[in-house]
């Protein structure tokens, strides 16, 4: 259904059933009658804006899709959704440079919530030798750089335990978000070559971390990888940016990317 034609009935029954929730169960934990919670899902009753935002309270639902059951109710957003450049979230990217710059020599990079690559550190710039200049023309997406035959595939060592792990990454961030965008990513990464390898259909689970070894012309590094968010965020935009830093899983890899930012 067309975003712009949706109820509020539809947005809250599609919710609801993707969180798993029933009636009787959202209507206890929001304090909103399960009568009304009904005549709400069937457009008998129009919600007020308070009633919407506790509702969506109670189904977790990101800035972004409080802002669409807003909407959908006949109210303004109230979450919003600047720019990263506006000047009213300068200290929101001086806080990600302060990130990005103070774990070097080790990579990190900045994510909007497509996968979207918004801002990177000299060390995540050192490992994308080989990498088609075609898909490092902005907007450049991190998972297709993993997944694409001309991306880093052939250079990760351990793309049968890797690979899939990030699809259940996405996976799981679909099902919070209910995100067209990223299920047609999730198509698109299915249908490169790599998906057809057996390999990545039996491969061993790690002990209790997935690694990420990438071949350099220096040796294999291998990290581990974090996701850093602001908590706080009532912006949209805020909301939806992560980090990414990875470590390094040894000390080989650590004296490695030292002397590469060196050189």
């Amino acid at each position: 259904m067309n975003m712009m034609d949706r109820t509020v009935g539809d947005v809250l029954r599609d919710w609801r059933q993707r969180r798993h929730v029933s009636q009787l169960s959202l209507a206890t934990d929001t304090g909103v009658s399960a009568r009304h919670l009904s005549f709400l899902e069937t457009g008998r009753s129009k919600p007020s804006r308070e009633i919407l935002l506790r509702l969506a309270d109670g189904l977790d639902l990101p800035l972004r899709e409080r802002n669409r059951l807003l909407v959908a109710g006949g109210y303004a957003p109230v979450f919003p959704e600047r720019p990263l450049a506006d000047p009213a979230l300068a200290s929101v990217r001086r806080a990600v440079d302060l990130v990005l710059t103070g774990i070097e020599p080790y990579p990190a990079l900045a994510l909007d919530r497509w996968w979207t690559l918004v801002t990177a550190n000299r060390g995540a710039q050192q490992l994308l030798s080989g990498v088609s200049p075609a898909l490092l023309e902005p907007p450049v997406n991190v998972l297709r750089l993993c997944f694409h035959p001309q991306g880093l595939t052939d250079r990760i060592a351990n793309r049968e335990v890797l690979l899939p792990h990030l699809l259940g990454r996405l996976g799981h961030e679909i099902e919070v978000t209910g995100d067209p965008k990223l299920v047609a990513l999730r198509d698109e990464l299915r249908s490169y070559p790599v998906m057809r390898d057996p390999g990545l259909r039996s491969s061993p689970k790690p002990d209790f971390v997935v690694p990420f070894d990438l071949v350099s012309d220096e040796g294999v590094l291998s990290f581990i990888s974090t996701t850093t968010v602001f908590g706080t965020a009532v912006d949209v935009t805020v909301a939806e940016l992560t980090i990414e830093s990875f470590l390094p899983a040894n000390a080989e890899t650590a004296d490695l990317l030292r002397q590469m930012l060196e050189r």
